[in-house]
């Protein structure tokens, strides 16, 4: 009989989303119970969350969440931190002792802003001196590596099932309008506390099911401009790519859609004049971000949730309504597990987004 990491599946990987477009902010206990409905397509070996609306009390604050091998990584990353922000806390994430989570590193968290001598000396803009800093400190600084630094929002990962980190980090104590989680099943690279989803970077996190053919090429390209890859697998390229499509060069959602995962060439060809123009011109100016291979993904950012599956659909996504709720999973027993009666229920189609954001009235 074959047992548990002997035997390879192709599409295992777990995702799951919950949104509330009314901005309702919700305890981590649903997300906990969607996810482990998809228990089986994880293998143990990485799970987590994101989550946004979580910290109201900090909300003009980075909240910066870290691993730390020892305190020695502690210190030195600390160290520049102070030269980057004036940090208001600065405290160990709560958890809880559970036998399934071993080997868990030093799980810090700090609430800091930009120091503004800093912002002025080198005439960076605010998030650009967050990102400088956090691939400062993943880069150089040995056993330290910074996992969350968004606003209002964090992730929550670590080796292990993902119920089984949700309970760890005791989410049922945090309120957020949009959570999203995932499930692991490694394939092609190593189970590890900073390897497992959600991956972040500012206010974008992702959870991916599937793997990037293109990773090669796509990491090249993104590491021209400033970013790092250095997290042991593919997904990490998805958040910068997203970071660099949507923040730097100011594209839309649904445009950066079209960047990577846009048409096939063929495709292109029998559209309309406009249309065609218009991904003949995203296919010439960004043909290094295009993602091949199977994929689907979820991106949380602050104020919305995006869905997108790969060109040929080869990865499993299903999108539902219920009133001001939205739930995205990868398979429908996920969403009917935490909501039975549904508005409206359906998969979306292949490298076309679903997007949706609070409303107007929605206060945070």
């Amino acid at each position: 009989m074959l047992k548990e990491g002997q035997v390879r599946i192709p599409s295992g990987c777990a995702i799951s989303g919950i949104f509330s477009r009314n901005g309702r902010r919700l305890d981590g206990e649903k997300i906990i119970a969607s996810i482990e409905t998809m228990h089986v397509r994880s293998n143990g070996l990485g799970g987590g969350f994101a989550a946004y609306g979580i910290y109201p009390e900090h909300r003009d604050c980075y909240a910066l969440h870290v691993f730390y091998d020892n305190e020695t990584a502690k210190e030195e990353a600390e160290k520049l931190l102070l030269k980057y922000f004036e940090i208001s806390v600065s405290e160990k994430i709560p958890t809880r002792p559970m036998p399934q989570i071993t080997d868990a590193p030093i799980i810090w968290r700090y609430f800091a802003i930009p120091s503004p001598h800093f912002l002025q000396d080198k005439e960076l803009e605010e998030k650009e001196l967050a990102v400088e800093c956090v691939f400062k400190i993943n880069a150089d600084i040995a056993g330290a590596y910074v996992f969350s630094c968004g606003k209002n929002m964090g992730v929550f990962k670590a080796v292990g099932y993902p119920e089984d980190v949700g309970r760890y980090y005791r989410l049922e104590e945090y309120e957020g309008y949009s959570w999203t989680a995932h499930g692991r099943y490694p394939t092609n690279t190593p189970g590890w506390w900073g390897g497992a989803h959600p991956f972040a970077l500012l206010d974008y996190t992702i959870v991916h099911n599937g793997e990037i053919s293109s990773y090669d090429a796509n990491r090249r390209f993104i590491e021209m401009y400033g970013y790092k890859c250095a997290l042991l697998t593919d997904t990490e390229v998805i958040t910068y790519m997203i970071d660099y499509l949507h923040r730097r060069k100011q594209l839309t959602l649904t445009e950066v859609a079209d960047v990577i995962a846009a048409p096939f060439w063929e495709e292109i060809d029998r559209m309309p004049e406009d249309r065609r123009r218009y991904y003949t011109s995203l296919r010439n100016i960004f043909s290094d971000m295009l993602i091949t291979g199977p994929f689907s993904i979820l991106l949380g950012f602050e104020g919305g949730i995006m869905a997108l599956n790969d060109r040929l659909k080869l990865r499993s996504l299903v999108a539902a309504e219920k009133d001001d709720m939205v739930y995205i999973a990868s398979e429908e027993c996920a969403i009917r597990a935490i909501e039975p009666e549904l508005d409206r229920i359906f998969a979306p189609k292949y490298g076309e987004p679903v997007i949706y954001t609070l409303n107007k009235e929605a206060q945070l």
